[in-house]
């Protein structure tokens, strides 16, 4: 399981896993409940360079990033790890 503290979101953190490159048990802390809920259920078990295509660089009332865009970011600290 990995915690990836969001900067510049209205969530604080994220916590999700990574079973056999796939993304699973999503879980924002704080954020728009539903919104987040959605990004969550619609994310679990695809895989990890999915997710991060489709979220990457999503923007949220010009701050640069956003809550899908974060959690993007996460999994490609996951992913530079596992090299």
């Amino acid at each position: 399981m990995y915690t990836y503290q969001t900067q510049r979101t209205c969530s604080r953190s994220i916590d999700f896993d990574v079973v056999d490159g796939k993304v699973r048990d999503v879980d924002f802390v704080g954020g728009c409940d539903g919104n987040t809920k959605g990004i969550a259920k619609l994310v679990e078990g695809r895989p990890v360079e999915e997710v991060i295509e489709c979220l990457e660089g999503i923007d949220c009332r010009g701050r640069g990033t956003s809550c899908p865009d974060q959690l993007a970011r996460a999994l490609k600290l996951v992913l530079d790890q596992q090299s």
